[in-house]
C-alpha cells in the first residue's frame, strides 16, 4: 500500500462535513503511489477565487484539483467547496458523505494524471471512481435518481 502523508483544512461553515479519518480512507482508496495530499474544505467565495484565479471560471465548483509534482513522489492538494457538494448531493438525491467520498476519489485521480477531456478518458476515469467508491461500499455516483 502506498504510504501517505495526509493533512485536511477545514474552513467552510457547513455542517456535516465528513472527518478527517474519512478524507484519509478515501484518498487511501484511490492512491495509487506514495504521497503528500492536503484536502481543503472551503466555501463558495474560496472557490470561486480559485476557479477564477487558476482556471479563469468566476464561479464556485464543487473540486479543483492542483498536481505540484509527481517526483519524488506524487504532491498535490484538492479544494472542495462544501456548500456546492452539499447542493449537488440534494439535487441529485444523493447522501452527502458518498458525494464528499466520490469528489475526493475525482481530486486523486486528477492528481494521478486523469483527465476528462475525451470521452475515451472521462469513460476510464469513471470507471476507477465507480470502482473505488464499490469497493469503499457506496453506489455509483453517475446513476442519479
Amino acid at each position: 500500500m502506498p504510504e501517505l502523508k495526509f493533512s485536511v483544512q477545514f474552513a467552510s461553515h457547513l455542517a456535516d462535513i465528513p472527518t478527517r479519518a474519512l478524507f484519509k480512507k478515501w484518498v487511501k482508496a484511490a492512491l495509487r503511489v506514495d504521497a503528500e495530499v492536503t484536502i481543503r474544505i472551503v466555501d463558495e467565495d474560496e472557490a470561486r477565487i480559485l476557479n477564477s484565479t487558476y482556471r479563469g471560471k468566476d464561479y464556485a465548483t464543487n473540486v479543483l484539483t492542483f498536481p505540484l509534482t509527481e517526483t519524488p513522489h506524487l504532491i498535490g492538494d484538492i479544494v472542495i467547496c462544501a456548500p456546492i457538494v452539499a447542493a449537488e448531493a440534494k439535487a441529485q438525491n444523493k447522501p452527502l458523505e458518498a458525494h464528499f467520498a466520490h469528489l475526493t476519489v475525482h481530486g486523486i485521480l486528477h492528481l494521478h494524471g486523469y483527465d476528462h477531456q475525451t470521452e475515451e478518458q472521462e469513460a476510464l476515469m469513471e470507471s476507477i471512481e465507480v470502482t473505488t467508491l464499490h469497493n469503499l461500499g457506496y453506489a455509483n455516483p453517475y446513476l442519479i435518481t
